[in-house]
Order: structure tokens, then C-alpha cells, then sequence
């Protein structure tokens, strides 16, 4: 009964048989044909010409995205509560060789044109201050919010007309899709952004992330840098069969849906006690540390998120039969 986090989650079917699949020999590093296939397969969910690059992490592939738009003397402009700011160790930092995260306060750890706006206006523009060259969302956001496609667009709006790259942080990007029922497109390049880091980890994969450049181009010093990092795996064939099977019949999405429902029933129980909507797969609830207590005691796995505070992640395999316990426990407390 654990609902501590969607990384914890075992690998899907179609995940651990395509890996089974691709155990064959073939060329090394990303010259395979399943390495081959990702541009293609990305282009058609897409649909427009993009390039696919696959990482081991979704830190690998946030910092690699970055390090392609902004330079070492520039900024970036994200949320306070982004993951690239408090989770990735000063990957992005280091990755662009010491470029410098602006941040900006927003509800839901949601940015507005306004505040990108205001952040980047206050910046003189001269040789002494950082120049934003960057703008990083992520969707769904690390309180479990969802962008719009119009939300992005007019974020896109500012970033094309400031200059700026685009970069989604989409660790959650399937279950904010699921959410909003909408075409990839029309939460990405239509939108304005410029590259994804597109998770499958947290949603049924087991150790491969998804690079996707909307503008192709960015792509080529990408992957020297992917290999100075370390990230080039000599049998990328696995990494890239994991995401194929992820594309394969949608199952992206369907396991998507499926850990969005299970949040869905926790809100419902949650009530009043809820601290931002639920529009993903995360659910944050006001406890007490009594009633955390008796939750755990019960054998429910999760995380405190600050005093009173508590944060429930529900994955692709967690249908109501698992949920349903935990949704008990709340309401009953």
C-alpha cells in the first residue's frame, strides 16, 4: 500500500516484454533500430518533424534540454518549487556549465506571463546582470496542476517574443495529457515549446526518459553533450524499446488515466482536507501528525510534505482495488 511516489512503481507488461524483445544483438549505442525508430514515432504523436533522444534520467533529461537553450552565462526563468531548482542537485547548473536559475513565485507552482514578465523586465540590460535566455515549466506541476494549452500558449507568446527557448519539464507530461484530453501537440510545439523532457519512468517504464526537440536542430550538440555526461549507453537498443512500447496502442496515456483515476477517488475522500485540486496524479491533504499516524499504522506509504501536510502519488497499476483502502482510511479519519 504504498503511495509514497510513482517512481516506486514496478515496470509494465509491454515495458519488461519489449525489453525481452530487443535482447537480441544489434548495433551498439543509439545506432540500433530501435534507437532509429524514436524520431519517427515521436513525429507521429506529435504530428510534426521532431528528434527524439533517449536518457536514463529525467534529471539527465531536463539538464540536457536546458544546457541546449541557454548558455553558460545566462538564465533561466522556472518556479521556486521547480524540479530543476529543488530536486535535481544543481544539475542544470552544472550541465550548462554554470548558467543561473531565476525564480518566480506562482499558485500550484504554476508560472503567468505576468510574473515571467515582471522577473525578466527588473533585469537591466547589460553586461553586469544575467540575461534570461530560458523559460522552464513543468506540467504537471509538482503540486499535481495541470497547464492549459492556452496557459502555454501565452507563456510561449512571452518566450517568442523576449527571445527566449521553451522547456517542459514533463516527468508527468502523460498524466497532464490524460487530464486535459488534448492532442501532445496542443500542450507543446503548438504552444511554443521548444523541447520536452517526456517521462515514462513515473508511468510504467523502467529506465528510460524521452528528449524531444521540436526544434530538431538543438538535437545535434545534444547528443555530444549526452555523452560527455555519460549518458550514452552502449545498449540503447533497451532504453529506446521501453519507450516504443510505452507509444505502442497509446499505453502512455491509458496508464496515465488509470494512476489519475486512483488520485481522483483519494480527492473525493480527501474533501476539505485537500490543498491544491487534483488534476493529476498527486493528491497533497491537510493531516495532522496523529492522523498521519494512524494512516501509517494502517500500513499506507507516503510522503510529509511540511508541517500538517501530506503528499499521496498514485501509479499506473493502482486501480480502485488499491485505492479504495486508502480512500477509506481518509474519509473515516
Amino acid at each position: 500500500m504504498r503511495f509514497f511516489s510513482d517512481n516506486a512503481a514496478p515496470a509494465c507488461p509491454a515495458v519488461l516484454n519489449a525489453i525481452v524483445a530487443a535482447n537480441e544483438q544489434d548495433t551498439a549505442y543509439d545506432g540500433d533500430r530501435w534507437s532509429r525508430a524514436l524520431d519517427g514515432a515521436m513525429s507521429d504523436l506529435f504530428e510534426t518533424p521532431v528528434a527524439c533522444l533517449w536518457v536514463p534520467t529525467g534529471t539527465a533529461a531536463n539538464a540536457l534540454a536546458l544546457a541546449a537553450l541557454c548558455p553558460p552565462h545566462g538564465a533561466i526563468l522556472c518556479h521556486r518549487d521547480a524540479h530543476i531548482q529543488v530536486d535535481e542537485c544543481g544539475a542544470p547548473e552544472f550541465y550548462t556549465h554554470g548558467a543561473k536559475l531565476l525564480l518566480i513565485d506562482g499558485d500550484g507552482a504554476k508560472l503567468t506571463p505576468r510574473a515571467i514578465d515582471a522577473t525578466a523586465a527588473a533585469i537591466r540590460d547589460d553586461v553586469h546582470q544575467v540575461q534570461p535566455h530560458a523559460i522552464s515549466i513543468t506540467n504537471a506541476t509538482e503540486y499535481g496542476r495541470v497547464y492549459s494549452p492556452a496557459e502555454i500558449a501565452a507563456i510561449g507568446e512571452v518566450a517568442k517574443t523576449r527571445g527566449l527557448g521553451f522547456h517542459m519539464d514533463g516527468a508527468r507530461f502523460a498524466n497532464a495529457v490524460a487530464h486535459l484530453g488534448c492532442a501532445p501537440a496542443d500542450v507543446t510545439w503548438r504552444a511554443g515549446v521548444d523541447a520536452l523532457s517526456f517521462g515514462f519512468v513515473k508511468n510504467g517504464g523502467m529506465s528510460a526518459e524521452a528528449l524531444v526537440f521540436f526544434r530538431p536542430d538543438l538535437a545535434d550538440a545534444t547528443r555530444y553533450r549526452r555523452k560527455r555526461a555519460g549518458h550514452l549507453q552502449s545498449k540503447g537498443r533497451y532504453l529506446a524499446a521501453q519507450i516504443l512500447a510505452m507509444l505502442a496502442g497509446d499505453t502512455w496515456l491509458t496508464n496515465a488515466g488509470a494512476a489519475n483515476a486512483g488520485a481522483a477517488l483519494l480527492a473525493r475522500a480527501g474533501g476539505g482536507r485537500l490543498i491544491q485540486p487534483v488534476e493529476a496524479n498527486e493528491v497533497f491533504l491537510r493531516l495532522t501528525a496523529a492522523e498521519a499516524a494512524s494512516l501509517r499504522a494502517q500500513g499506507f506509504d507516503f510522503y510529509d510534505w511540511g508541517e500538517g501536510q501530506a503528499r499521496f502519488v498514485t501509479a499506473w497499476d493502482q486501480g480502485e482495488a488499491v485505492v479504495r483502502p486508502l480512500a477509506d482510511a481518509i474519509a473515516a479519519l
